[in-house]
């Protein structure tokens, strides 16, 4: 029996190690230009449908592009209806498998070629470097992938002996039903229709089974899928279920309508196919298997928006958390992963920055300390998100924009840490000793707000840049003429700290808002290094303090929330170890 069985669990396991290396190869030798196409190409439902039936069909994956997909509804780049156009597109591309299984794998004798395929991908993917390396991978796969059906097709005749197929129920509904449950069992076992759908290839091509079989087998393995649709959905986003679902759900009904009609489509199969002049077998039956998926097609893309709306309707959105559209699943293609996490910290900062315009626009106002908690949290998740996208070492632009973007992160903990010590001791910005520095921090929130909602230019991270140096040079003016002042007023020593420490506060809060909106738009162009503004009245403050300047301990200081044993201490005091910053540097 081990003869038998071992042959064709390795012929299995061969078949699909090899897909996973040719859709791996592909989509990564398509790169960015396939996911350019893919938002390009997605204006419409059926234009999204068109995409996602050519892309499907070259990367042979569809669960490749559904995810990449998923990361696009996720990020906000593309709608749910033009996502489910997409996903339909989907499930007809995923047919371009068993039409390579049935043309190339089974009627042309490429069995000689696979050895050779994958001993030059191998040496491609060793040697290699970049899109050469990545076609290296696909040549492996693709080469394994026939090997395993070669293996598949030697075993096959040797397991007749041992399970006698013609047992299986050949005619009716229910016998349709049973065998169907067979294809639906197999596809969960295997985790992949598109192997199960080889596998019964394979049986028909050696006459294991019979043509009503292998159709009902078909129609099972469609239906399978949806079993695997059903465990992605498992603690993921919302958009990743909505899409997952809206696959599940044409699948089934898709699948259903093929068993109701199945006598029907099995006389349309068999007459295409003799206008073809082929015998009703394997070509016959990916044909059919082509045939029930594009009467889907049919059913659903006139119905493209109302059932994205029922979609919508059955998985409704909860209340929205800031990083919610972080989904691991596009961990695995890190362009859109990082375009995903580039929009938290948009959001993040959009409403950071919001919060603190609405305390210098009306002095009193208190910091909403459920945003801060909730920022916090964002914050926390966007940070661990971003580290753990992978790159490979040739990937210099997406490992620009990562540094960037962790440094935007590192600059919004930062500032969110500030915005946290109002709640403890709020500065009253309507007084006088403020009213310059409000004026140069509304203009700065003015233009980073349009920074965060892509609405500036380079002009504007510049003129964020010199508002900020301008604020750092009144700053600590400011804080000498206090000083200078206190020996001719007798001011009380806590008011003069208090006062000096706050003008330090918004000097350092000025710093992180010019901070993260650099390093976002740094990240929004790739990872290619922003000019820096010339400030020049912060380089001669820099100058003229370089000797007594204190460590920059701000810089230093964990992004946690104040201990317990310091809350009781005032945030502005000098033991916070606050003091005038060094120079800036890209690098921070």
């Amino acid at each position: 029996m081990s003869d038998i069985l071992f042959p064709f669990i390795g012929g299995i396991g061969l078949f699909l190690i090899g897909m996973m290396l040719l859709s791996e190869g592909l989509v990564s030798f398509a790169g960015p230009a396939l996911r350019s196409a893919l938002i390009r190409f997605t204006g419409t439902p059926f234009k999204a449908f068109l995409s996602g039936t050519l892309t499907t069909a070259l990367v042979q994956s569809s669960s490749a592009t559904t995810v990449t997909i998923i990361g696009f509804v996720s990020a906000g780049l593309i709608t749910f209806t033009q996502a489910v156009g997409f996903v339909i597109g989907t499930s007809l591309g995923n047919t371009a498998t068993g039409w390579i299984v049935a043309v190339i794998g089974l009627k042309i004798k490429f069995g000689f070629y696979t050895l050779p395929l994958i001993g030059i991908g191998a040496l491609l993917k060793l040697l290699g470097r970049g899109r050469i390396r990545d076609l290296g991978v696909a040549l492996a796969g693709f080469g394994m992938l026939f090997l395993g059906l070669t293996t598949l097709q030697d075993s096959m005749s040797e397991l007749s002996s041992l399970v006698d197929f013609a047992s299986l129920p050949a005619g009716g509904f229910w016998a349709h039903v049973i065998v169907m449950l067979f294809g639906l069992i197999l596809t969960i076992i295997l985790q992949s229709s598109s192997a199960a759908i080889a596998t019964t290839l394979t049986a028909l091509y050696t006459q294991t089974i019979n043509f009503e079989q292998a159709g009902a087998l078909v129609i099972g393995a469609s239906i399978g899928t949806t079993v695997t649709g059903i465990l992605v959905t498992i603690g993921a986003t919302v958009a990743a279920k909505r899409t997952a679902v809206a696959n599940i759900l044409f699948n089934l009904v898709a699948g259903i309508i093929a068993i109701i009609l199945f006598p029907g489509l099995l006389a349309v199969t068999k007459f295409l196919s003799q206008n073809v002049e082929i015998e009703p077998g394997t070509i016959g039956l990916v044909m059919f298997h082509t045939l029930f998926i594009s009467l889907g097609v049919v059913l659903f893309m006139p119905f493209t928006t109302r059932f994205a709306k029922f979609v919508e309707r059955l998985l409704p959105e909860k209340e929205e958390e800031i990083a919610g559209n972080l989904d691991n699943s596009t961990l695995g293609v890190p362009e859109v992963a990082l375009e995903a996490s580039q929009r938290a910290l948009e959001k993040i900062a959009t409403l950071l920055f919001s919060s603190y315009e609405d305390a210098c626009k009306q002095p009193g106002t208190a910091i909403d300390v459920t945003l801060l908690d909730h920022t916090r949290v964002a914050l926390d998740r966007a940070y661990d998100f971003i580290s753990r996208v992978p790159l490979e070492s040739d990937q210099d632009k997406l490992a620009g924009q990562r540094i960037a973007q962790l440094h935007a992160a590192d600059h919004l903990i930062r500032f969110r840490q500030r915005l946290f010590e109002l709640t403890t001791q709020p500065i009253d910005f309507a007084g006088p000793d403020y009213q310059w520095a409000l004026n140069h921090n509304l203009r700065m929130l003015e233009l980073a707000l349009a920074s965060t909602q892509r609405e500036a230019t380079q002009d504007t991270i510049e003129e964020i840049g010199r508002e900020a140096g301008t604020l750092e040079g009144l700053s600590r003016q400011l804080r000498h003429d206090i000083l200078q002042g206190n020996g001719r007023n007798h001011t009380a020593a806590a008011q003069l700290l208090h006062t000096t420490d706050a003008i330090r506060w918004l000097e350092r809060s000025g710093h992180h808002i010019w901070r993260v909106c650099h390093y976002l738009t740094e990240s929004r162009v790739n990872g290619h290094p922003v000019a820096e503004p010339v400030i020049e009245e912060r380089q001669a403050a820099e100058m003229q303090d370089h000797a007594s300047a204190e460590p920059a301990a701000d810089e230093q200081q964990p992004a946690s929330e104040p201990t317990a044993n310091n809350n009781d201490a005032p945030p502005l005091s000098p033991e916070s170890g606050e003091a005038p910053p060094k120079t800036e540097t890209p690098q921070r």
